[in-house]
């Protein structure tokens, strides 16, 4: 059979609508981490489902790449980390993305680390001066290899998705409370080792643009990834930490659009909570990006609020700076309300 455009549009919305039917009609998940990447996203408070345009849509949202520009090309890195109560956690991330209009190439590589009070049943938010004498902490060290396709399915309406092939090793320990913990080792400490794993996944996304409103959705980590490592003694898999699937939907609105103000509000929101080593987590985030000079100079500031669990809020802000030539200097920072959680991150754009 010979597939046309209206065939292979069709192909494509059943697709997505039996995806998203499955994955909503599932229970809770089950996850260890949460992910956090992009710096421009950062700085909007990880409000940018809807906005995704850049090549940073490889892992935001794929379906942002067909409305982006001819050719985008970023370098970055990210941290995002809690480190002064219990439990605690850090995700580093460095990354390389190319995407144009109807394809994209990524590569990732991060680490995330989970740290763990020994007895599960005590108190969460501890400081360290009353926490145990011990602590379980869990690494995942991982790269992820994508792949980005996009389908136009009607004017202003995109589809896409990011293959992916992931390897990674998960590795876990136990030690004093006070020592360095996995993430803040010294140098030459190691974990505990386990195997090098490899697994495929997808994310799933589409996007729909009409004037200066925005939309999107994303599903990231459709299969939930799991890897885990064996215990040294007894070679069973004692330490997993599972790749979260997470459901986002956005919007957004262009003033330069609607009235030629360089400003773009947006807004995020989890359809369902997943579990991370924090505890639940279903976020709401908003965030804004205002260009100056002839948009030389952009500034971005933001906020998420996670709705389940402890509750915790956070603030963000960002920059960027166009050096010539297509070529962009991008930075985020956030700082937790009340927890610790503080991170930065920085990244070189090339786009056209």
């Amino acid at each position: 059979m010979i597939l046309t455009s209206q065939n292979y549009s069709a192909a494509w919305c059943r697709v997505i609508s039996v995806t998203l039917l499955c994955l909503f009609s599932t229970g809770p998940v089950r996850a260890q981490i949460v992910e956090e990447t992009g710096v421009r996203a950062m700085g909007m408070g990880g409000a940018f489902v809807a906005v995704a345009s850049d090549s940073s849509a490889t892992w935001w949202n794929p379906a942002g790449l067909g409305a982006g520009p001819f050719v985008d090309l970023t370098w970055a890195v990210n941290l995002v980390e809690t480190t002064e109560t219990w439990p605690a956690w850090r995700d580093r991330t460095s990354w390389f993305a190319v995407g144009t209009p109807p394809v994209g190439f990524s590569y990732y590589r991060f680490r995330i680390t989970d740290i763990q009070p020994f007895d599960p049943t005590g108190e969460a938010a501890a400081g360290r001066q009353d926490s145990r004498e011990g602590v379980s902490v869990r690494s995942l060290s991982a790269s992820q290899l994508g792949i980005t396709l996009v389908q136009t399915l009607i004017p202003g309406v995109h589809a896409g998705t990011t293959l992916k092939y992931l390897r990674g090793t998960v590795r876990g320990d136990r030690g004093d409370s006070l020592a360095r913990p996995s993430g803040l080792l010294a140098e030459g400490e190691a974990l505990v080792g386990g195997n090098v794993q490899s697994r495929f996944d997808l994310d799933v996304g589409v996007i729909g643009i009409a004037g200066p409103v925005r939309l999107g959705a994303v599903i990231r980590n459709v299969r939930a990834p799991e890897f885990a490592a064996p215990d040294p003694a007894s070679g069973a898999l004692t330490t997993r930490m599972r790749l979260p699937r997470q459901i986002r939907v956005g919007a957004a609105f262009d003033a330069e659009v609607a009235a030629r103000v360089p400003l773009t509000v947006a807004l995020d929101a989890d359809v369902r909570e997943y579990a991370t080593p924090s505890g639940a987590r279903r976020v709401v985030a908003l965030g804004a990006e205002h260009w100056f000079l002839a948009r030389r100079v952009g500034v971005r500031a933001g906020g998420r609020l996670n709705t389940r669990g402890a509750r915790a809020r956070s603030a963000t802000a960002g920059f960027t700076v166009a050096l010539r030539g297509g070529v962009y200097l991008d930075g985020h920072a956030v700082r937790g309300g009340a927890d610790d959680e503080k991170g930065w991150g920085l990244g070189a754009r090339v786009s056209y």
